[in-house]
């Protein structure tokens, strides 16, 4: 059984502290290897392969136009290509190139051991259950917005 001790944050206070917590393990990652943390986000995201721009547009929270121009300057970097999808040749894949790849893996595992060190000491149980907490908090927000 998991016990707790009674929080010193609000609930949303800490999740807004966690993002930001995590954004800046991207931003320290990210500058290490001369990315820029929407780039190594970006190649943290294709590393299981191509992605369609939509929903590349919808992980990100990104506009459609800011989406293409970071894309635009990591095809430029050599990270990754276009191409068309075999299923509708209307839409376009992102994927990475052979570079990108090493550079996405890369950064995947520096954020990866960052958090884990940061995590390090939690119990098993606390882990287990912030990531169930997580995972229900992300599947609630992809089925759209709450029902009355």
């Amino acid at each position: 059984m998991v016990t707790t001790k009674e929080p010193t944050l609000s609930f949303t206070s800490a999740l807004v502290r966690l993002a930001h917590l995590v954004q800046q393990v991207f931003g320290e990652v990210s500058r290490e290897h001369d990315l820029t943390p929407q780039q190594a986000q970006l190649l943290c995201l294709l590393v299981g392969g191509p992605v369609g721009m939509g929903e590349l547009s919808r992980a990100l929270h990104l506009e459609k136009s800011s989406l293409t121009g970071l894309v635009d300057r990591a095809a430029k970097r050599g990270l990754v290509r276009r191409t068309r999808s075999s299923h509708d040749r209307r839409a376009c894949l992102i994927e990475l190139t052979g570079e990108g790849q090493r550079m996405g893996e890369l950064a995947h595992e520096g954020v990866a051991a960052r958090l884990e060190t940061l995590a390090g000491d939690l119990p098993a149980g606390h882990r287990d259950l912030l990531a169930s907490a997580v995972e229900t908090l992300l599947s609630r927000h992809t089925a759209g917005p709450p029902r009355a």
